[in-house]
C-alpha cells in the first residue's frame, strides 16, 4: 500500500481498521483518493487478521462532498483487480471482500459520497449532522457510480426516483425509513455504537463472516457491469452542452468551496437552471 495521503488508518483494535478520511476544505472526492482507496481495499484484504473495515471523516459537516469533477481526466484507465474501473473496481471489491465495511456518516455524503456509503456492507448515521443527497440530476448528469443500481434495491423503484430526480437532500431519520441507511443514532451514541458492533464482528472468524456476505449477496448486490454502465453514461454526459451549461454557474456560487452553497447544496440546485436568452427590444415574445 502506497503511502496515505486522504485516509488516515487506525489498527488500535484487533482485528479492525478505521479509515478516516481527509481532504479539505469539503473533502471532495478527487481521482487520486479513489486510487488510494483501491490500494487500501488490497492492503485489508491481503491482512488475514482483518475482519471489519470502518470508514468515517475527519470533518463532521462533510463525509465525502462529491467528485471532484475538475480533476475527472485524471482518473486512470486501467481496470482495477475486478476487471472494472476504478471506482466500479472500489464498489465491487467491496461487495465481494470477507471483510465487513461499515461507514459511518456525519456530514454531508452527496453524489459519490452517497455511492461511497452505499458500497458498504452496514450505513450508521449522525441524526443531528447527516445529510444525503445524489444531486446530479441539477447538473445535467446521471449518478454513475452505483447509485442507479443500489438505490432500487434499497429504497424501491419509487423513491429512488425521488432521490435521484429530486436531486434534494435528505436527513438521517429519512434516508433510515428509505432503506438508505441501517439506522440514524443520535451524534452522541454514534461511535460507541459502530465501535461496539464492529468489536463484536471481529471477534468472529473471518471466513464465516465472509461466507455469510457471500451467501447474502445473492439477493441485493448489483452488477459490476450495470454499474460500470452507468459510470461511463456519467463521463459522457460531463461533455453535454446542457450539462456544461449547468456546471459553468457552479462557480460562482461557491462549488467545491465551504460555502453555504455546499452546505446546501440541494436547496441550490434550481439556481442552476440556465437563464432565458434574452428578447431583443421590439422582438414578440
Amino acid at each position: 500500500m502506497t503511502a496515505a495521503r486522504f485516509f488516515a488508518i487506525d489498527r488500535a483494535t484487533p482485528g479492525v481498521w478505521r479509515a478516516t478520511y481527509s481532504n479539505p476544505p469539503i473533502n471532495l472526492l478527487p481521482p487520486a483518493a479513489i486510487v488510494e482507496l483501491q490500494g487500501l481495499v488490497t492492503a485489508v484484504e491481503a491482512d488475514a487478521s482483518a475482519r471489519v473495515l470502518v470508514f468515517d471523516s475527519a470533518d463532521p459537516d462533510f463525509f465525502v462532498a462529491h467528485f471532484d469533477t475538475a480533476k475527472a481526466g485524471e482518473l486512470p484507465r486501467e481496470p482495477g483487480p475486478s476487471g472494472h474501473s476504478p471506482w466500479i473496481d472500489v464498489v465491487v471489491r467491496l461487495a465481494r471482500s470477507p471483510v465487513v465495511s461499515i461507514a459511518k456518516i456525519r456530514g454531508r455524503a452527496r453524489g459519490v459520497g452517497s455511492e461511497f456509503v452505499l458500497a458498504c456492507d452496514m450505513r450508521f448515521a449522525s441524526r443531528q449532522r447527516a445529510i444525503l443527497g445524489q444531486p446530479e440530476v441539477g447538473v445535467g448528469l446521471p449518478p454513475g457510480g452505483g447509485a442507479l443500481e443500489w438505490l432500487p434495491r434499497l429504497a424501491g423503484r419509487a423513491r429512488a426516483l425521488e432521490i435521484v430526480l429530486s436531486g434534494d437532500d435528505f436527513d438521517a431519520e429519512t434516508a433510515e425509513r428509505y432503506g438508505w441507511i441501517n439506522r440514524a443514532l443520535d451524534d452522541s451514541a454514534l461511535d460507541g455504537f459502530v465501535d461496539s458492533l464492529a468489536r463484536r464482528l471481529a471477534s468472529f472468524e473471518r471466513q464465516t463472516l465472509g461466507s455469510l456476505k457471500g451467501l447474502v449477496n445473492r439477493v441485493g448486490v448489483p452488477d459490476g457491469d450495470a454499474v460500470e454502465a452507468s459510470n461511463q453514461a456519467f463521463f459522457a454526459a460531463l461533455a453535454q452542452p446542457a450539462a456544461q451549461a449547468r456546471r459553468s454557474r457552479l462557480g460562482a456560487l461557491g462549488y467545491g468551496e465551504r460555502s453555504e452553497f455546499e452546505l446546501n447544496f440541494g436547496r441550490h440546485l434550481p439556481d442552476l437552471q440556465p437563464r432565458p436568452a434574452a428578447t431583443p427590444s421590439g422582438a414578440r415574445s
